[in-house]
């Protein structure tokens, strides 16, 4: 017997990039602009350099040349890619086509409800 409705089984797969895009509360932007084979040249200073949780879970290296690297804990592949910085706001643009927003506040970056300091 045959059913009018045939199963279907959607399985998405998610790279660590991904993973760490959406737990940083980054999400897909289909207008996303591709990366740059030549990041921008960073001369503010402000942003730059190593920051951390306070727990330690999250840690974000923001590159003078415009690039960054991302570790969340627990997760065994960094997320690499490139950034802007748009106002009080750096946009990390990773290697998957997501863009993740996160404030700058005061000395502190905030990205999806995690509080970064600088190391």
């Amino acid at each position: 017997m045959t059913t009018p409705c045939d199963a279907r089984v959607d399985f998405t797969v998610l790279d660590a990039a991904a993973l760490l895009a959406i737990a940083m509360g980054g999400a897909p932007d289909r207008s996303a602009r591709p990366l740059s084979s030549t990041p921008k040249v960073m001369t503010d200073g402000a942003v730059t350099g190593l920051w951390r949780s306070p727990d330690g879970t999250v840690q974000l290296r923001l590159h003078t040349d415009g690039t960054y690297a991302g570790e969340v804990a627990g997760r065994k592949q960094a997320v690499r890619g490139t950034y802007d910085v748009e106002g009080a706001e750096v946009v990390l643009h990773d290697e998957s086509g997501l863009n993740t927003p996160v404030q700058v506040h005061e000395g502190e970056l905030e990205m999806a409800g995690h509080r970064l300091l600088p190391v």
